[in-house]
C-alpha cells in the first residue's frame, strides 16, 4: 500500500529529525560568560568604553545634584498643611 497524502502529513520532517542546536546564550557559569567576552568584535570595545563613561558620568552628576542642592525637596514636608490645602482647592 502506498502512503496517501493524509499519512504524509503526520510523517516527521527532516528539520524535526535534526538535533536541536545549542543556544548562544546558554552560558551558566561566570567563567563561561567571561570566555564569551572574547567573541566581542574589537571594534565595539571603544563604543563600550564611551557608553560606560557616559552612564557613570550621568550617575555621578545626578547623585551629586541630589546631595549638594539644598533647594530640592526630597521628602514631603508639613503634611498637615498639604492635606488642608487639598480641601481648599476643591472649591475653585
Amino acid at each position: 500500500m502506498f502512503a496517501t497524502r493524509s499519512l504524509r502529513m503526520f510523517r516527521a520532517t527532516p528539520r524535526m529529525m535534526r538535533p536541536v542546536p545549542k543556544e548562544e546564550q546558554a552560558a551558566h557559569t561566570v567563567s563561561q560568560r567571561l570566555r564569551r567576552l572574547k567573541q566581542i568584535p574589537p571594534e565595539l570595545i571603544p563604543l563600550g568604553v564611551v557608553v560606560a563613561f557616559a552612564v557613570s558620568a550621568a550617575i555621578y552628576s545626578s547623585s551629586r545634584h541630589l546631595i549638594v542642592d539644598k533647594n530640592i525637596r526630597l521628602k514631603r514636608q508639613n503634611r498637615a498643611a498639604d492635606a488642608h490645602g487639598e480641601h481648599g482647592e476643591e472649591e475653585h
